[in-house]
């Protein structure tokens, strides 16, 4: 069995000597240019395109990581880059879920309790006593329920706040208030006062986050945005942000990363920036479920995690 391997990311040698140790027997190699030699599977992290073409006999295509973006756009702009039959496959949480649980939590609970306000306070010296949001009110929409958004809205829910659910198809979730498709998202949005987004990326989804979405949500709503930075319309989250309809905003995903020094939302005072911190990969779980899908593979069985390279998730 012969696996190509290949990250940008600074760690790639401990990936390389993991996935080594945890698939005895098979022929790993790291993909350099000009390799177009023969490989059953390729475990990669935002390739090339030059890593799949030619690539003759690849079973499968096995992404570190949740978001497949970065491949589905090499796909989307130059169409027949993945190998027709090659599976693309995607990793499902790794230890990902309980760190945006964690994530999220504390962005919801800051913002409920207003802390962020008492954070601009003591910076001016100001004592003054700030009376929280009535938690009945404070209406949490999770715009994604796969498993991250799921685990997120369940958590919410259990502290006793309001939680609605938004997916692409219909969901039955215990306790939290699902909707599902195009005719029901503004019925979803409307009133809320925390918009969390959990979506995949995908053509439908581009520039959701924007000035109609933003306007249907409670005045002075706060938006969490942990999923992709393509989803937000930057411009119309500054004028929501000037309007009042928008109170402030927790961002973790960019257009750009790193976010380059001179962008606006770097010194905008309710503007809370993470560098795409909200969940990470962890590496012994990640390659424990590579590792068990390839061998499913060998011995001719299913896995999860197939991605739907029309619907881009």
């Amino acid at each position: 069995m012969k696996i190509l391997f290949y990250t940008p990311l600074t760690d790639a040698a401990a990936w390389l000597h993991d996935l080594t140790r945890a698939l005895p027997g098979a022929e790993l190699r790291e993909w350099q240019p000009g390799d177009t030699a023969p490989a059953d599977f390729a475990v990669v992290w935002r390739p090339p395109r030059e890593l799949f073409a030619p690539r003759a006999g690849l079973r499968a295509v096995f992404n570190m990581g949740a978001g497949v973006d970065a491949i589905l756009a090499l796909e989307r702009e130059h169409p027949g880059t993945l190998p027709r039959d090659a599976l693309l496959v995607r990793l499902e949480d790794t230890g990902m879920a309980p760190q945006m649980v964690e994530y999220t939590l504390h962005s919801v609970l800051r913002y409920l309790r207003r802390f962020d306000e008492y954070a601009a306070l003591q910076a001016q010296r100001r004592w003054q006593m700030l009376d929280p949001h009535p938690r009945e009110t404070f209406t949490v929409g999770v715009l994604g329920l796969g498993v991250l958004g799921t685990q997120v809205a369940q958590a919410i829910a259990a502290l006793g706040i309001p939680v609605r659910g938004y997916s692409r198809s219909a969901k039955q979730i215990d306790g939290i208030a699902t909707f599902a498709g195009e005719a029901q998202l503004g019925a979803f949005l409307d009133g809320a006062k925390v918009l969390v987004n959990l979506l995949p990326h995908t053509p439908d989804t581009h520039d959701v986050l924007n000035a109609r979405v933003f306007s249907q949500l409670a005045r002075g709503a706060y938006l969490i945005n942990v999923a992709r930075g393509a989803h937000l319309v930057e411009q119309d989250l500054l004028d929501a942000l000037a309007s009042g309809q928008i109170a402030a905003a927790t961002l973790d995903v960019f257009r750009e990363e790193p976010l380059r020094p001179d962008h606006l939302f770097w010194q905008h005072p309710r503007v809370t920036i993470t560098p795409h911190s909200s969940a990470l990969t962890l590496r012994e779980e990640g390659i424990a479920q590579i590792a068990e899908k390839i061998g499913a593979l060998t011995r001719g069985e299913t896995v999860g995690g197939l991605v739907d390279i029309a619907r881009g998730y």
